[in-house]
């Protein structure tokens, strides 16, 4: 499992992963923890979706799309798709950070 995801998932989101979780443990646990958020602290849960820069059109439509689903796993799913783009956008930048000077624009 990607500690990256697995350490940002704690420190945003409150919750206390151990680093050798399995994904779909994750899952359920981030899940778990959505749904707690839903119900009791939605004003949280917005906050956090905020911070963590899930796309409120692609929620909104993904809600709509599978109307009757469980929400807390579908937000689930979008916020681990949104931190592992962070995490492969940061390597992608770092790489480029490695270009020598005189190659750099």
């Amino acid at each position: 499992m990607n500690t990256d995801l697995i350490s940002y998932i704690n420190k945003t989101l409150e919750i206390n992963l151990p680093d050798s979780i399995s994904f779909d443990e994750l899952k359920q646990k981030l899940s778990a923890r959505i749904n707690h958020l839903i119900n009791h602290d939605f004003e949280k849960l917005v906050s956090l979706l905020y911070r963590i820069d899930v796309n409120e059109n692609k929620l909104r439509k993904l809600l709509e799309q599978k109307d009757g689903e469980d929400a807390a796993r579908l937000i689930t799913d979008l916020i681990i798709e949104r931190q592992l783009q962070k995490i492969k956008s940061r390597k992608e930048s770092k790489k480029n950070d490695e270009i020598p000077d005189d190659e750099k624009w």
